[in-house]
């Protein structure tokens, strides 16, 4: 799933950028949204709030404030919100969350780590917008990646499927000082290259039909997944050493690079 989030003043043009990226996008496949509101989340009528996002064409639409949520679906996190639809859509907007950590278009502000910036929505090239969606690392999640494997031409021989799930760990130990987050950084062309050839290598086993491989890069929380390992195998045997040796291949090939940030210091793995 390809997700932008879209953020700014109110008097921007947000939920007006959003219905017109809706629109566009719609066009290429199914989409749907998400909005942050800071209201009691009973205003979803004719004309307003995530009710534009659908008359635009999303065919699953959030709006979620804090401990209460309206929509379509039955998520009161944003995460939650994000894994739902990573499972049935090609794209997601989210409108509103400027502190997460999501490629954006940011309005009314400079900000060299936007996708895009422009001063309002009417300042937005829709084509540029578009061409620098597709353009992000896909969203992915553990049920995303086992949908998408399940549609593998060859699922109907497969009798396994096999997962691993990375996560950050907030301790080693009971008297570490706890992890806050992680910060992945890689070289995107070789890594993706990289990623690509043991994937490739893999499903070349006998008796594996299909693998995906995901690794997050930017901050990871701890408790957050990090990496997923899916194979879709015929029997259990060859789903389960494939996952091995899927997760050692990428840790050990794949050029990444690690921060740590613990209560008390900071560091790069590679230097320790």
């Amino acid at each position: 799933m390809q997700l932008i989030g879209v953020t700014g003043p109110s008097n921007a043009g947000k939920t007006t950028l959003v219905e017109a990226l809706v629109e566009r996008l719609s066009e290429r496949g199914t989409v749907g949204t998400v909005k942050h509101v800071d209201c009691d989340p009973t205003i979803d009528t004719e004309g307003k709030d995530t009710a534009r996002h659908r008359a635009a064409g999303a065919e699953r639409t959030y709006g979620i404030a804090d401990g209460s949520w309206f929509g379509t679906g039955e998520s009161t996190t944003l995460h939650d919100a994000l894994e739902e639809l990573s499972t049935d859509c090609d794209y997601a907007v989210v409108e509103g969350y400027a502190e997460m950590d999501l490629p954006q278009i940011v309005l009314g502000e400079d900000d060299a780590a936007a996708v895009l910036a422009a001063e309002s929505a009417a300042d937005i090239d829709l084509d540029d917008a578009v061409n620098a969606i597709e353009s992000v690392e896909p969203y992915e999640t553990l049920p995303s990646l086992v949908a998408d494997v399940k549609r593998s031409a060859d699922a109907d021989r497969a009798g396994a499927i096999a997962t691993f799930t990375g996560r950050v760990r907030r301790k080693d130990s009971p008297d570490d000082d706890p992890t806050e987050y992680l910060e992945f950084e890689r070289y995107d062309e070789v890594a993706t290259e990289q990623l690509a050839t043991i994937r490739e290598e893999l499903c070349d086993r006998d008796g594996v039909f299909d693998v995906r491989l995901h690794h997050r890069t930017g901050v990871v929380e701890a408790g957050e997944d990090v990496v997923y390992v899916v194979v879709l195998a015929g029997h259990r045997k060859e789903a389960f050493r494939t996952v091995e040796d899927g997760i050692d291949r990428v840790k050990d090939e794949v050029p990444l690079f690690k921060k740590e940030v613990t209560v008390s210091e900071e560091f790069w793995a590679h230097e320790r």
